[in-house]
């Protein structure tokens, strides 16, 4: 199984592999608002789950975001390269974007991902289900142990956040800051060494 995925990704060009991701994304949003009509007594209810005066957003999202890179920043400088190898996924969708670019993949895929499990899912079925579901739907770290590891415990420690803020708007500024700062540092990696090996492998939060 793991073969064969691998070979499906290899197949796809950097330009096929943006395009799914993508798709995955809206296939989040059009989940999200389905479940969102069935599971919500109104939109003002929904509306809730966003509270833009709210100083965690940038204290508390930005905040972890941050701590998070930092912490994954030291373990691949200690860590062996294998297990962070994601298949090279995460480098050939990001190695050759520019700063704009990085920031708009972030956004698309902290928002949509941060609605469906966070807003929807844990809102009405609870942290654990939200967690688990969020990392079997990043389907390539089944793959590695130490990567599934990492996404399962980055996935509640992110519930946890908005169960403590209950503000939607902070594990998506978190989320975003993950996937951006390491989607650049791929990117600065990439310039450096053109040539770098595709395994290179960052956590970063996409499909």
């Amino acid at each position: 199984m793991k073969k064969k995925y691998a070979d499906i990704i290899k197949d796809l060009t950097d330009k096929e592999l943006l395009f799914h991701l993508y798709i995955t994304q809206i296939l989040l949003l059009i989940i999200s608002f389905i479940l969102g009509i069935i599971l919500f007594d109104s939109l003002s209810v929904f509306l809730d789950l966003f509270r833009w005066n709210d100083v965690n957003i940038l204290l508390v999202g930005g905040t972890a975001g941050a701590a998070i890179v930092v912490v994954d920043l030291i373990l691949m400088k200690l860590l062996p390269e294998s297990l962070y190898n994601d298949g090279g996924l995460n480098e050939r969708i990001f190695r050759s974007r520019n700063l704009l670019h990085i920031a708009l993949i972030a956004a698309v895929v902290a928002f949509s991902e941060e609605l469906l499990f966070r807003g929807v899912i844990q809102t009405h079925f609870g942290l654990a289900v939200s967690s688990i579901i969020f990392a079997l739907v990043h389907y390539r770290y089944l793959f590695n142990w130490f990567l599934f590891l990492n996404i399962i415990t980055l996935s509640f420690f992110i519930g946890y956040i908005y169960l403590v803020t209950e503000n939607l708007l902070v594990t998506i500024v978190m989320h975003f800051l993950i996937d951006f700062l390491l989607g650049v540092i791929i990117r600065i990696r990439h310039s450096k060494n053109p040539k770098r090996n595709e395994q290179d492998g960052s956590v970063i939060h996409n499909e």
